[in-house]
């Protein structure tokens, strides 16, 4: 499809590196992070909302965060007509929003050009109350990470207070 063409929601999808999961897929992943019921969970670039909803499946509360007010709108609307009031859906860019002062813990298949930014904001202050996050990023970058002793400076100032693994490969078709 030529550049002139494109509708507005592959400009967005381009603009805003969005990335969309399989919802058997995300199943299996948050059944693989261990999230329980009644824990606070926080979707980043929550999308079409198969993270969302799939931690809403295993009772946590969940606070999706989408910058797109299209995906938005329609995540609040499948949520709505789910009647699931454990999901709240925010439309809110990541590297503005405020955490909650509460623990929580962090989900997402997030853009993969932000994610040394997301985790600057996930990681950086120690007044965070995050306790854990499970992410989809570039492999690459999932090695870069969890590489043991830290292979960059950056890893090596998280390592005394967060510990990176790589967790299941996802392949681009999932």
């Amino acid at each position: 499809m030529s550049a002139d063409r494109r509708t507005p929601r592959d400009r967005r999808r381009r603009e805003l590196g969005q990335n969309f999961l399989r919802a058997d897929l995300a199943d299996l992943l948050i059944a693989e992070a261990h999230i329980g019921p009644g824990e606070l969970v926080i979707d980043i670039g929550a999308g079409s909302g198969a993270l969302t909803f799939a931690c809403a499946r295993v009772g946590a509360r969940v606070i999706a965060l989408e910058i797109d007010p299209a995906w938005a709108l329609r995540l609040r609307n499948r949520v709505e007509h789910a009647q699931l009031e454990s999901i709240r859906v925010i439309t809110a860019d990541v590297l503005d929003w405020s955490w909650p002062a509460t623990p929580f813990r962090v989900v997402g298949c997030i853009p993969f050009a932000l994610t040394t930014a997301i985790l600057h904001r996930l990681l950086d202050n120690p007044a965070v109350a995050m306790r854990r996050a499970d992410l989809i990023t570039q492999a690459e970058v999932a090695t870069k990470r969890a590489a043991a002793p830290p292979a960059t400076l950056l890893s090596t100032v998280w390592a005394p207070w967060w510990r990176f693994e790589r967790g299941r490969f996802v392949p681009a078709t999932a």
